[in-house]
């Protein structure tokens, strides 16, 4: 098959189904496995080159809507007739069907990395429930204006099954603007920045240091750069950000574990 991915997150999926090297084309974010590091570039995310696109004359792209804006990729491949398969996932369950039906479309068994998705969550929930202590966490994605994930997102996930929660939880919504005067009343134990599509050398603490009253809060030593691309993407790289996560709010229930296999042989 010849595959084209026009988003970082459905990258990475086909990365752990071992099909990379089915890609002909994708967009300029994606930047993982590095094996993929050669391939022909078809603009940002939101804005794919159609032309190159179909001249690639791939089998199957591989959409996402888990970015605002990305319905016009969708309805211009709709428009061109180019088979495609759209992904939505806001839930690591929806992420582990994903791989399954992404593997299902490929011809590829995606069961076996499917189940040892379900198995290290597994593990992490029954480390978090041994937690006595539940911190909140404000998780900010954007810095001017602020934008933070409510309820309906895998950030808000994360945070429940490595034993904490998301500051923002009761919002229902998956990503919302907000200020900084209902951070602060939140008053959450950790801050932890993870902006997206940032860099985490570009990623700027200092911004928040200047913010009123930041000094005051709980989080006053526990403000935190969290990697982008562990966290804002809806793929299976967002358990080794748990992993991470857990490490760093309750490391004497997750120091000693390990990345699961299917990461790791990703990672040499």
């Amino acid at each position: 098959m010849r595959i084209v991915s026009i988003c970082p997150s459905n990258t990475e999926l086909l990365a752990f189904l071992g099909a990379e090297n089915l890609l002909v084309g994708i967009d300029d974010y994606s930047d993982w496995p590095s094996q993929i590091t050669a391939l022909p570039r078809l603009g940002p995310d939101l804005a794919i080159r159609m032309d190159e696109l179909e001249a690639l004359k791939p089998d199957l792209v591989l959409a996402s809507l888990s970015v605002p804006g990305m319905e016009k990729n969708v309805e211009e491949l709709v428009r061109r007739k180019i088979p495609h398969l759209v992904l939505n996932p806001q839930t690591l369950e929806e992420i582990g069907q994903d791989l399954l039906a992404v593997g299902q479309a490929c011809g590829i068994d995606a069961h076996p990395v499917h189940t040892e998705f379900l198995s290290v969550i597994e593990d992490i929930k029954n480390r978090s429930s041994l937690a006595e202590s539940h911190p909140s966490l404000y998780w900010e994605w954007w810095p001017k204006p602020i934008f933070t994930p409510g309820s309906v997102n895998w950030l808000t996930e994360i945070s429940h099954i490595t034993g904490a929660r998301n500051a923002f939880e009761d919002v229902p919504s998956a990503n919302f603007q907000t200020d900084w005067e209902d951070v602060r009343q939140r008053d959450p134990d950790y801050i932890l920045l993870a902006w997206v599509g940032i860099m985490t050398s570009k990623v700027k603490p200092e911004l928040v240091r200047k913010r009123p009253g930041w000094n005051e809060m709980k989080a006053y030593n526990h403000i935190h750069i969290m990697e982008e691309e562990l966290y804002c993407r809806p793929s299976p790289r967002l358990i080794e950000g748990a992993i991470r996560l857990g490490k760093l709010i309750h490391p004497e229930l997750y120091s000693d574990l390990e990345l699961p296999r299917f990461i790791r042989e990703k990672q040499t």
